[in-house]
């Protein structure tokens, strides 16, 4: 059987000691080890996303921790903005409908952004929206907001702000605290490079002071309820005590590389893919100055759904490359290369020269070695990743 290359946009590859760790005896939820070990990720969680807030833990995906937010902050029938730039954006909005909100959505094409202006231009013809969801790093087109634009303009007119950041937190600069995120959301099976099973969401004051008087049912996911345990360093419910072992190892790798050179590295690395599939001829989805250094969209070498789903099978079974297809309407039209967490250049390359060649085998390409060398050319241009901005 041919070893595995996942370069799918989550689940990440798991590094080896992050295996190790996640592989390690079973302890007592409820006992003095499982305290020392909630106490250290909840601090290294709040190290990685620059927050002095709370952050809680629930054993779920990241759609829970989308759930959490939702059900925390709203009313019944109240009147709420959902940024919608993907399918998870619109799934955060699916949520938002399931609860019976009233939603607003702001919908841009596949590949572009959300516009700052055009948020502002909605909560000003909505007095009554109180509170605003939007996606980061949007996982299933590669596209990233300027997020420090939308926060300032929602910041700027008193508004709770929700952050979906996923695919996004602990690869690309996030400043929880300069940007005045109110629940940001992540989760463990991207950036922090352990397997999934945990959504980590961090919550501000002025979030738990909305709870404390928003009206939507709750029970598993409620944060007065969480709060109160993780204070005494427990969790309500039974936790993915495996998976917070590998967030205890993966956040321990991010310490040692540092969170800036985590940064530069992902940045590099997007900046490799994204010359190199430019190289051979292949078109990106994502707006140029909005493309994602943690996943990156690629229009389909063909105009026949098969033929892609063709292309990325002769991958899989014959190179051991698995990258992914599109979601929604951008089934059969696109596919996905995630390169976030556990990713260096050597591997790039490997991505790329595998990449070349089944476009070749399968014959949607004629010549290969372009993409590794404008790979390498990228790779030597590096530019520092910016440092988060901060909300005036």
């Amino acid at each position: 059987m041919i070893e595995q290359q996942l370069r799918v946009p989550g689940p990440t590859p798991l590094p080896s000691r992050v295996v190790r760790a996640g592989s390690r005896p079973m302890i007592n939820h409820r006992g003095p080890e499982f305290a020392a070990l909630l106490e250290e990720l909840v601090n290294g969680f709040r190290w990685a996303l620059r927050t002095r807030n709370d952050v809680l833990l629930f054993p779920a995906s990241g759609t829970g921790g989308l759930e959490a937010a939702v059900v925390n902050v709203l009313d019944p029938g109240e009147r709420a903005l959902f940024c919608v730039m993907g399918s998870f954006g619109e799934r955060w909005a699916a949520i938002g409908d399931a609860y019976g909100a009233d939603v607003v959505r702001l919908t841009v094409p596949a590949g572009e952004p959300i516009d700052p202006e055009d948020v502002d231009r909605i909560l000003a013809e909505h007095g009554d929206i109180r509170t605003v969801f939007v996606t980061h790093n949007e996982t299933s087109t590669g596209v990233v907001n300027d997020l420090p634009a939308i926060a300032a303009v929602v910041k700027s007119r008193g508004k709770l702000l929700c952050v979906d950041s996923v695919s996004g937190a602990s690869c690309l600069p996030l400043d929880n605290d300069a940007l005045r995120v109110d629940v940001l959301v992540t989760g463990s099976q991207k950036g922090w490079m352990a397997p999934p099973g945990v959504a980590i969401v961090a919550v501000s004051p002025d979030a738990y002071a909305r709870a404390d008087i928003a009206r939507i049912p709750r029970f598993y996911f409620d944060f007065a309820r969480e709060k109160k345990y993780q204070d005494r360093n427990q969790t309500f419910t039974t936790p993915a005590v495996s998976v917070m072992y590998a967030l205890q190892e993966g956040i321990a790798m991010l310490r040692e590389e540092g969170l800036e050179n985590v940064w530069r590295r992902h940045a590099r690395v997007g900046r490799m893919v994204r010359a190199g599939i430019e190289a051979i001829g292949l078109r990106l989805l994502a707006a140029d100055g909005h493309r994602s250094d943690t996943v990156t969209a690629v229009h389909a070498p063909t105009d026949t759904p098969e033929r892609l789903k063709e292309l990325l099978a002769h991958l899989r079974t014959r190179y051991g490359l698995v990258l992914a297809g599109g979601q929604g309407d951008l089934q059969g039209k696109i596919f996905r290369i995630g390169h976030l967490g556990m990713i260096d250049e050597s591997d790039v390359y490997s991505v790329l020269s595998l990449l070349e060649q089944g476009l070749a085998d399968v014959g949607l390409q004629t010549r290969i070695g372009l993409a590794t060398a404008a790979a390498q050319a990228a790779a030597r241009t590096d530019i520092p990743a910016a440092e988060p901005a901060a909300v005036g």
